[in-house]
């Protein structure tokens, strides 16, 4: 390893701590009510939840789809840029989809979520922009913003990528806590693996 990759290291160590407990330390659970609600809602009508973002905000999007999904959500991933291509044929009228975006600024994301919104369906934005073009064309927003990424140049999402996960992870528990999803259900949606077995107090 060269001086300078232990240097980066070091920093990058320094700085997630830092912007991580600062992000932490910002976190009520009032603030997820409205998305909470807006799902839980758009569920009783019979309505989906999705989940898009583009660049590295996608992946997330991949995994918080999958996340929701074995804790009592059912949840899709949506392509953030395949959407205005044909994807958007997924949406019905009334159902949710969850937009990340660290900047809230991505002039692809808005191209999809205006897509979205014409095909009547609710945005919630999961955006470190409080005052961006996603948050004030959210109808629920998760702010997830920290003050700088932690490695060279400043710029690949790292720092926010951590922030974006915690904030799905939340509204996750909350949606798995309040529909009541019990250690049967949970087997039945993640049959394989260690996690796929009772434990022995749950049997």
């Amino acid at each position: 390893m060269k001086q300078e990759g232990k240097k980066a290291f070091e920093y990058f160590v320094g700085s997630a701590g830092k912007e991580f407990n600062e992000f932490l330390s910002t976190q009520k659970a009032e603030d997820y009510e409205a998305a909470a609600e807006l799902i839980k809602a758009t569920e009783a009508a019979g309505g989906r939840i999705h989940v898009t973002g583009i660049g590295k905000p996608g992946h997330v999007a991949g995994y918080a789809a999958s996340l929701l999904s074995s804790t009592g959500t059912p949840a899709y991933f949506l392509h953030g840029t395949e959407a205005v291509h044909g994807s958007c044929g997924q949406l019905v009228p009334g159902d949710v989809v969850i937009a990340i975006s660290n900047s809230g600024e991505t002039q692809e994301l808005k191209a999809t979520v205006i897509a979205i919104k014409n095909n009547g369906c609710k945005v919630i934005g999961v955006t470190g922009g409080a005052d961006s073009w996603l948050a004030k064309n959210s109808d629920a927003l998760l702010p997830a913003k920290v003050g700088e990424e932690g490695g060279p140049l400043n710029r690949a999402p790292r720092n926010s990528v951590l922030a974006e996960m915690f904030v799905l992870q939340a509204l996750s528990a909350i949606l798995q806590a309040d529909c009541g999803q019990t250690p049967e259900q949970y087997v039945r949606c993640h049959p394989g693996g260690k996690l796929g077995e009772l434990r022995e107090e749950e049997k």
